[in-house]
Formats: C-alpha cells, sequence, structure tokens
C-alpha cells in the first residue's frame, strides 16, 4: 500500500516514496498509475501491459516495484501519489480545462506522463496536452538524450515495436523549466510489446526491446 503523503507537497512526495522504492524492506512499492481519460478512447487497452513491465522492471534493476498497476483520473485525490501516470489509447481524449489545469499542477510539481499512441490517439493526443502547456511544444527527442541510456542503451532512440504506418519511431518531449514532464512515443507502440505474449504474437526479441525502453522511461522519470 502507498504511505498517505496527499497533504505534502509532491517534491516531498518523490523524496520519502524513492527511499522506499530501493530498500526491500520498505511498505512502498513503486507502481505506475494508469490514467483513465474520457473522450471515447480505449484509456483501458491491453490490461497486462504495465504489470508485465513492473515485473521485468522487479528483475532487471534494484526498484522495490508492486505488481499490479494504479488506475486514476485527473481529478482524483490520489493523483499526486504517483510519481508517473501513463496513457494509451486507439482513440479519442478529452481533457475539461479543470482537468488540464490541474494536469498542469502535476507535472509542473514533479510529476511526469508517459503517453504511448497505439495507434489512433495522435491528433487527439496532441490537442489535449496543448491545452495544459499551450506554452510549450511537443519537441522530438534526440537519439543522444539520456532516456536512451537511462539503464540500457539505445543507441537510435526508441525501437519499433509494430509498424502502424510504416514510419520510423518517434519521441517526443515537452520540457518545463528545463526538466521533462512529458514524453511521448509515436509510431511505435512500445506498450503493446509489454502485453502478454499471446495479445499480438511478438517475437521474444521485440518484447526484450519493449521491456527495456519501459524500464529505461520509467527510471529516467524516477531519476529526474
Amino acid at each position: 500500500m502507498m504511505r498517505n503523503f496527499k497533504n505534502l507537497p509532491l517534491f516531498f512526495v518523490l523524496l520519502f516514496a524513492a527511499v522506499g522504492w530501493t530498500q526491500e524492506n520498505s511498505t512502498s512499492a513503486f507502481v505506475v498509475a494508469r490514467l483513465k481519460y474520457s473522450g471515447g478512447g480505449d484509456w483501458y487497452n491491453d490490461p497486462s501491459i504495465l504489470p508485465n513491465l513492473l515485473d521485468f522492471m522487479a528483475e532487471r534493476s534494484n526498484l522495490y516495484v508492486g505488481k499490479t498497476e494504479a488506475i486514476v483520473e485527473i481529478m482524483d485525490e490520489d493523483l499526486f501519489i504517483y510519481p508517473i501516470v501513463f496513457m494509451t489509447g486507439h482513440g479519442r481524449i478529452h481533457l475539461s480545462r479543470p482537468e488540464a489545469a490541474r494536469l498542469r499542477l502535476y507535472l509542473t510539481s514533479g510529476g511526469f506522463l508517459y503517453a504511448d499512441d497505439d495507434y489512433g490517439m495522435d491528433d487527439s493526443f496532441r490537442a489535449e496536452i496543448k491545452k495544459v502547456f499551450p506554452e510549450h511544444k511537443l519537441q522530438e527527442i534526440p537519439f543522444s538524450h539520456p532516456i536512451f541510456r537511462s539503464h540500457f542503451s539505445f543507441a537510435n532512440g526508441a525501437p519499433k515495436i509494430h509498424e502502424h504506418d510504416g514510419g520510423p519511431p518517434k519521441s517526443y518531449g515537452i520540457f518545463h523549466q528545463g526538466r521533462m514532464v512529458v514524453f511521448y512515443t509515436f509510431d511505435t507502440n512500445i506498450s503493446d510489446g509489454w502485453a502478454d505474449p499471446n495479445i499480438h504474437n511478438d517475437p521474444p526479441e521485440v518484447r526484450q526491446k519493449a521491456f527495456e525502453m519501459g524500464t529505461n522511461i520509467m527510471v529516467y522519470a524516477l531519476t529526474n
């Protein structure tokens, strides 16, 4: 069970929780919160992906991780106890004005959003994240960025997991006061590679790269 830090600024939540995530005798375990959004998109897509990623991270890193994902909505009181929120889907996303303001507060207070286009949410995501950060643009992330070597090495950036439109995988970020607060992957579908093997029938070597890149994202977010 996550400790209740709802009355503390997120910076201190992350500081206290980070200690627990690296100590096996702690009662706190790092989990990723899946973002439940409105608009009609399938936010719940592939329920096995985050538990599988957490299992991989438990085996391949020194982080003390949980076994299951959390599910959180932007207006939930519990949003601020999760250092990383994840969103994916194939369809439309909609953020109300209060949701956009609260997501901005979460991200500028130390939180991190990883969004993975599962083919079909790109236009919607770009429009909605603009409500959150109207003054910032999604910037393409160069291959030299530390996120591609925070735990495993990816010399050519994010791996290609699924073909979709056939273009090269793209990674984008939004930076606030020098810190990456949003990481967005497009035309790669990394999170599909975390699904149970029989879901997408990805070869083991493809799933391995997906898990490794997912670990990189989480490690980078927790250490920056």
